[in-house]
């Protein structure tokens, strides 16, 4: 699932997952994120500022949640200098924007193989 309030990173992203077999969805709203109770994805590519929401303390909710906990969360951002903090809000990893195609794929790739 792709969490990204810029339309265009989001159609970006779900053609490139798309084209590499992977079942895409997404939402440009992190109310969507919270609201959720059932069929939590097995990957959030979540960025980190959306729409008004902090995509840190959707990654700190998600991974405190006994439904979501096991949800594997990459954060992004326009500004690398936020690495650190995305991971101490319990991301398995970070990517910065914009993005390297074959990074974006190989870390999808590497979490999901975990």
């Amino acid at each position: 699932m792709i969490a990204d309030d810029d339309a265009a990173i989001v159609d970006v992203i779900e053609l490139i997952l798309s084209f590499e077999g992977y079942e895409v969805k997404s939402t440009m709203r992190g109310e969507t994120l919270l609201d959720m109770n059932t069929d939590f994805p097995d990957l959030l590519l979540l960025d980190i500022w959306l729409s008004g929401w902090d995509g840190r303390e959707i990654c700190k909710k998600l991974k405190k949640e006994t439904a979501s906990k096991e949800t594997l969360i990459i954060l992004t951002s326009a500004s690398k200098d936020i690495e650190f903090s995305a991971i101490e809000a319990g991301a398995d990893d970070f990517i910065a924007k914009p993005f390297d195609i074959d990074d974006l794929i190989g870390k999808v790739k590497k979490q999901l193989a975990r």
